[in-house]
């Protein structure tokens, strides 16, 4: 007989950040989160975690997403197959059709059961690890310069071989930091530039003929993400490698993206892709139109870098340098163990499923009943 799905949990985690962090001009102190239990007939389980952006609109929030989850597709997973994927998906999909990272949590905690009944990772469930390594990148808001120069060292003696430089607080500002970043860590640091589409075109050609000596790797959405002539041109006379980020929200806008010949780069994660299985598909997109991927989101908990570690791991058209260092940015886990990464780099590791068990101690404390 088969074993199908009796219980769908969903639990709303404020879990704080060890300091306040600004992206896109909006500041943050606490990341706000989705963690998903599916439980089988046998009293098996599957977990993951959704981490919205802070600057998420609705119908896309944190506590929109958990009711989502928690009212309408997890009572229509019961009595389903969890390893029935493609008909999870279309269940969700069908019902919330507007809430993609609501199906992306349910997908992720039923494959996340199948590798554990397996005793499989998940990267093996994708088609297996061709990386045993996996680098990380750091981050830089926007500092002065002289700030943003002393956090690049500690990035650099930390041991990672890549950072991003916030910009979009003037091109004065933002290419002094810039160029204060690149004397200070020398040439051997690769360096990203992300403006969160708070540049128009003309800035941001601007900010990269200010920036052109620096030896930059990209430039990361400077421009609002429906602009994608905007983006194109920047591409064209900026002289700087482009990366489109909020320009990609599924599969049909990164086809999009590529028929707009916008960029050099693209970056999603696995809640931006709508699920595991949606982002393996989207990468192998890409890898086809020549597109390498950034992948991974900057805030989260253990268990979705986790998810983005072990997919990271499975292609080699991914940019070393993973962006899911979520947790760098809080001050605590809900899992049993917490996930280092502060030295820029981890072994991959080998499950099974996402190879972390939740802490139900922990869990409680951060859970909350409506986040804000």
């Amino acid at each position: 007989m088969t074993v199908t799905i009796s219980q769908v949990e969903v639990f709303n985690v404020g879990m704080p950040l060890v300091g306040t962090f600004t992206s896109g001009g909006v500041p943050n102190d606490t990341t706000w989160c989705v963690v998903v239990r599916v439980t089988d007939a046998d009293g098996a389980v599957g977990i993951s975690s959704i981490d919205p952006s802070n600057k998420a609109k609705p119908p896309n929030t944190a506590p929109e997403l958990a009711a989502a989850m928690r009212d309408v597709i997890g009572p229509a997973l019961i009595g389903e197959v969890p390893g029935n994927v493609n008909r999870i998906f279309e269940i969700g999909s069908k019902l919330t059709p507007s809430q993609p990272g609501a199906v992306a949590g349910v997908e992720l905690a039923c494959i996340e059961l199948v590798c554990r009944r397996r005793g499989i990772a998940l990267h093996d469930y994708v088609g297996g690890a061709v990386l045993d390594q996996m680098l990380f990148n750091g981050w830089i808001g926007e500092l002065p310069a002289d700030e943003a120069a002393a956090e690049a060292k500690r990035w650099q003696h930390a041991g990672f071989k890549s950072v991003k430089i916030k910009v979009g607080s003037g091109v004065a500002k933002d290419s002094d930091r810039v160029v204060a970043v690149r004397d200070a860590v020398g040439s051997d640091m690769k360096l990203r530039m992300d403006a969160n589409q708070q540049c128009d075109v003309r800035q941001a050609l601007e900010l990269c003929r200010a920036v052109k000596s620096c030896d930059m790797q990209l430039f990361e959405q400077p421009t609002p993400k429906d602009d994608l002539e905007g983006l194109a041109r920047v591409r064209r006379e900026g002289g700087l490698p482009i990366m489109a980020d909020e320009s990609i929200s599924d599969h049909a806008s990164l086809v999009r993206v590529i028929k707009a010949d916008c960029c050099d780069f693209v970056k999603f994660g696995i809640k931006q892709a709508g699920g595991l299985l949606p982002s393996a598909r989207m990468l192998a997109t890409a890898e086809a139109a020549g597109l390498p991927v950034v992948l991974g989101h900057g805030f989260g908990l253990d268990l979705s870098t986790m998810a983005e570690i072990m997919l990271g791991a499975t292609s080699r058209n991914i940019v070393p340098g993973l962006e899911c260092v979520g947790p760098l940015k809080v001050v605590d886990t809900v899992a049993t163990s917490r996930l280092d990464i502060g030295s820029g780099s981890i072994a991959l590791p080998s499950g099974p499923g996402l190879g972390i068990d939740l802490d139900e101690e922990k869990l409680a404390r951060y859970s909350v009943a409506e986040p804000n």
